[in-house]
């Protein structure tokens, strides 16, 4: 018993382990997370880790998790990507119940925080300019200089503030910093900056302020007002952490917020940045922030993937203060694993071309009653129609084969999956000497691919029925980088992006239930990978499909 406890104290992250202290001590009654986005962008995988570990914390200990937008900056945020980042979190599965917040929703706290603060001789207005204010923060090696502008009263500042808050300052003309240290070893407590004065339209609030709090100022007060015990962020925020703790402190909240810092989720290979996408948006190299051949979220969700992969992921990258860089192989493996008991496993040519089956009625079709997962019959059966003529990928013939090709070439028998043994009796080409239809005879006896003398074929083909196929098409995704030269180019810091990262495969033609896909719709096309019906073009009728993933990789779980 004692070993089996043990065990399990080392399983624990030190964040969960940091929780079940504070809750043995009484420091709490009922943990509370959040999640705090800025909107000014698409949430990306990265973003999911954080989402998926504060909710999951939530989950684990019986308390909340709020869902809050850190919109204090109205220069970068729109409605757009509050409603996008909002679907993303939903479609994660992380439920912020009736908790959904915004930091704007605060600015009124937020500006009595700010006079209390003054009023305490802990803030001051200053005059200096952006640049001179970075001139006198001094470097890690010197200390900073303290602006001539510190030592104004009480009763200046607060008329001051009061007048920024009125609108009869010109943006960048006066700031509020905080009175702290400017000989402090922590740049980030050089008397920072709090507030500044910005004439502009607010997304939430419109034109009622026209002075806004700086992040590491609004934040912990966000966190403090709804009753955040745990605030987790990433590891580039720990400098900020003597400054959130000064903000509570000083501001003397009765349950003051913790925070604690974990290491971000780096993926190899793969464009985040946020200026990075917008230019890829703006320039027509991908059709908008939710293009497959990204890793935001919305782009994943319209690729394919599905959140369980997506939660299983974050869980194989743990938690941990060491940065560290994942492969992407280990994002596909994990939605492999999801779908391959999940996915119906349907036929669909990509490179077609026609098989005539010489002995079989003309006119006639049958319908094959076929599994639709071997691996999982609780997913059933579907009627899949046979007939004289069929479609086969272009690689599954050979006029001359190669040593070893199992699959069709002149007088070979093989499989047709699911159906009857074909031999092949000859074929006919156009006047480039391209194979354009290829004759068959088949054996009756074989139905349902087993013959009964027992002679054996060693190769196994898929097919669509010429007659009933539906046309699609099909796009193919490689990396959008070039993953030789790296992400970025070390000359200009630009992409080195890869020509071949879209392939449309137009012509492809799939069996009739697959013509019926709905958007966000899996599937897993035998031998050619797993395919999701594409929410923006794919119509009944006329499907369009991403490839998910391919069927095989190198990546093997440790």
């Amino acid at each position: 018993m004692e070993k089996e406890t043990a065990k399990e104290t080392v399983s624990k992250n030190f964040i969960e382990q940091i929780i079940e202290k504070d809750l043995a001590e009484g420091k709490y009654d009922e943990i509370c997370t959040r999640f705090p986005p800025e909107p000014n962008g698409y949430l990306h995988i990265g973003h999911a880790k954080s989402i998926l570990l504060n909710y999951g914390l939530a989950q684990k200990y019986h308390g909340k998790f709020n869902m809050r937008f850190d919109d204090t900056n109205p220069t970068k945020e729109k409605v757009e990507f509050v409603e996008s980042i909002k679907k993303d979190i939903q479609w994660l599965g992380a439920d912020w119940e009736d908790r959904l917040y915004f930091a704007s929703n605060y600015f009124d706290q937020m500006y009595e925080a700010a006079v209390k603060l003054i009023k305490k001789g802990k803030a001051f207005v200053c005059d200096l300019t952006a640049e001179e204010i970075r001139e006198y923060r001094g470097t890690l090696k010197e200390p900073g200089k303290e602006s001539p502008y510190r030592n104004r009263s009480v009763e200046e500042n607060l008329e001051l503030f009061e007048k920024m808050k009125n609108g009869e300052f010109e943006d960048g003309s006066k700031v509020l910093r905080a009175k702290i240290d400017m000989a402090s070893p922590n740049i980030n407590m050089r008397d920072p900056v709090i507030y500044r004065v910005a004439h502009m339209t607010h997304h939430n609030t419109g034109d009622k302020w026209c002075i806004y709090p700086m992040y590491d100022f609004a934040h912990p007060i966000e966190d403090a007002i709804e009753g955040v015990t745990h605030s987790i962020c990433t590891l580039e925020f720990e400098d900020h952490r003597p400054l959130y703790d000064w903000v509570v402190q000083e501001l003397e909240y009765a349950h003051p917020p913790k925070q604690i810092e974990f290491a971000k989720l780096y993926l190899t290979n793969v464009v985040t940045g946020k200026r990075y996408i917008k230019k890829l948006v703006e320039d027509g190299i991908v059709d908008g922030w939710d293009d497959p051949r990204l890793v935001s979220i919305a782009a994943l969700r319209r690729r394919g993937f599905t959140p369980e992969s997506i939660q299983k992921f974050v869980e194989l990258c743990g938690v941990s203060k060491a940065n560290s860089s994942v492969d992407y192989a280990m994002l596909e493996y994990c939605i492999r694993e999801d779908l391959k008991m999940k996915a119906p496993r349907m036929m669909a040519v990509l490179d077609p071309v026609k098989l005539v089956i010489d002995n079989y009625p003309e006119g006639e079709i049958e319908y094959l009653e076929v599994p639709n997962n071997m691996e999982n019959p609780e997913l059933g059966t579907r009627q899949v129609p046979f007939g004289r003529e069929l479609y086969i990928e272009r690689e599954d013939f050979m006029e001359v084969p190669i040593k070893k090709y199992k699959r069709l070439y002149p007088e070979n028998e093989v499989r047709l999956m699911n159906a009857y043994f074909v031999t092949c009796t000859g074929l006919e080409k156009d006047e480039e000497g391209n194979v354009t239809v290829i004759h068959c005879t088949y054996d009756p006896a074989s139905k349902g691919g087993n013959s009964p003398d027992g002679r054996k074929v060693k190769g196994t083909i898929h097919w669509v029925c010429a007659q009933e196929a539906v046309e699609a098409e099909c796009r193919l995704y490689e990396n959008i980088v070039d993953e030789e030269k790296g992400v970025y180019n070390k000359e200009d810091g630009s992409l080195n992006l890869n020509p071949n990262s879209l392939s449309v495969v137009k012509g492809c033609f799939v069996e009739p239930a697959l013509g019926k896909a709905e958007a966000y719709d899996r599937f897993q096309f035998v031998r050619n990978g797993f395919f999701c019906a594409d929410c923006h073009d794919s119509k009944p009728g006329a499907p369009v499909f991403n490839r998910i993933v391919s069927l095989k990789s190198s990546f093997k779980l440790k």
